[in-house]
């Protein structure tokens, strides 16, 4: 019997929270076996591990569904991709937290489908899992997207650096971009019709992916098909930003109270014309969960922009999956703009959006007026090809991934 390599790459979302018993998921985060800072990829990292704290008076009985998704991230009602009886992970093993770590009471620390071989992730895709309740499923805690790829396209896959010229650019950071091109043949089983669009994602910014569609041709993305077998794909507006800033809670004597600012020396300003320090890729580490320190904090993070600043400040990172949130906007205080959260314990990329709130809608993101923009800049850049599978009553199906780094 033939067996397909699968190859795994999770993503998070936004916590949601539904239950009568108060419980709450909090901290929860999913990476590769090998490298708690990387995107999970089966089975070049041997696995993926999801994990998270609990609060909850009693130890819940938890369960783990996962679901097959559209190109949209909706779960398919398609029986024929249900993957029924292959899909759920049951009555997790939940560990008592050390009495010194407040705010949460139990961990799951779980790699799959190692620990779990009954799983399977048939179907090439989209997917999403839920933290239920094992004796109902529809009550839900958590839940995370996640990326089930079969290779059956070798992608050709550049990066070069370009600068933009449709207009005069001032500061010249600005005009600077990465173009990144997919080349690639189909095979004579597959239909060139149903070779669907580029997805481009950068390090774990899943909420800003960069899209080509084969309909929609313009300067920035492009596509070309030569009316037989051989495609490409291309995004010419890239652009690198600059490292993330990191906050680093781990070290107890420093950071020795609940109430921390995310920088110890305080304010933070505008990085545009200064060097970075290399990050994790938007990434983050946590202090062990079995730390006697490994507790929540108050973090304060505080920045004071330059005086021409126009637009509200969003605080965006490994905490809150790179989405710019209304709940993460700062508050100006006489030029001052701070917001402070809850972290547990532990070492996080972020940086700070600018952005226009028009009538409680927030667009027109900058992530380079106050970070800067350079071409130096390490980023991983994942680039998923879509095709629109007949089987199975027809479904989204990634056909090819690739994963390039810029230098």
């Amino acid at each position: 019997m033939n067996y397909k390599i699968i190859s795994l790459i999770l993503f998070l979302l936004p916590l949601s929270f539904l239950s009568s018993q108060d419980i709450k998921i909090k901290t929860l985060r999913a990476y590769s076996s090998q490298d708690e800072t990387l995107i999970p990829i089966i089975p070049e990292t041997g696995g993926m591990v999801i994990e998270f704290d609990v609060e909850s008076e009693f130890e819940p009985n938890l369960n783990v569904v996962f679901r097959f998704c559209d190109k949209d991230w909706n779960p398919t009602d398609n029986i024929f991709l249900a993957n029924v009886g292959k899909n759920i992970a049951h009555f997790l093993d939940l560990e008592t937290l050390p009495v010194s770590v407040k705010d949460a009471k139990y961990h799951f620390k779980g790699e799959f489908p190692g620990n779990y071989p009954d799983l399977e992730f048939p179907f090439s895709g989209k997917w999403m899992f839920y933290i239920t309740d094992s004796n109902d499923t529809s009550i839900v805690y958590g839940s995370g997207k996640f990326y089930v790829i079969q290779n059956d396209i070798k992608m050709n896959v550049i990066l070069k650096k370009e600068q933009l010229e449709d207009k005069v650019y001032s500061p010249a950071d600005l005009a600077r971009v990465f173009n990144v091109t997919a080349e690639f043949n189909i095979p004579d089983e597959m239909f060139p019709q149903f070779v669907d669009h580029l997805e481009i994602i950068e390090n774990q910014k899943i909420y800003q992916p960069y899209i080509v569609n084969r309909d929609f041709n313009t300067n920035a993305r492009h596509f070309y098909w030569d009316g037989n077998r051989k495609f490409s794909f291309t995004a010419r507006d890239i652009y690198p930003v600059k490292e993330y800033r990191q906050t680093d809670l781990r070290n107890t004597n420093k950071f020795s109270s609940k109430d921390v600012k995310a920088q110890f020396d305080g304010i933070e300003y505008s990085r545009f014309y200064k060097a970075a320090k290399r990050d994790m890729n938007g990434g983050s580490i946590l202090t062990n969960y079995k730390n006697d320190f490994a507790t929540y904090l108050d973090v304060t993070f505080s920045i004071r922009p330059p005086d021409e600043n126009a637009g509200a400040i969003f605080l965006v990172g490994a905490f809150n999956n790179w989405q710019v949130l209304p709940e993460y906007q700062l508050t100006n205080n006489y030029g001052l703009y701070s917001k402070t959260i809850i972290l547990k314990r532990g070492i996080y990329d972020y940086q700070y959006v600018v952005a226009d709130v028009i009538n409680d809608v927030i667009k027109n993101y900058d992530w380079i007026y106050l970070e800067g923009n350079t071409w130096e800049t390490s980023n991983v850049y994942h680039v998923f090809l879509y095709y629109k599978d007949p089987n199975y009553g027809g479904y989204d199906r990634i056909i090819g991934y690739a994963k390039i780094i810029s230098r």
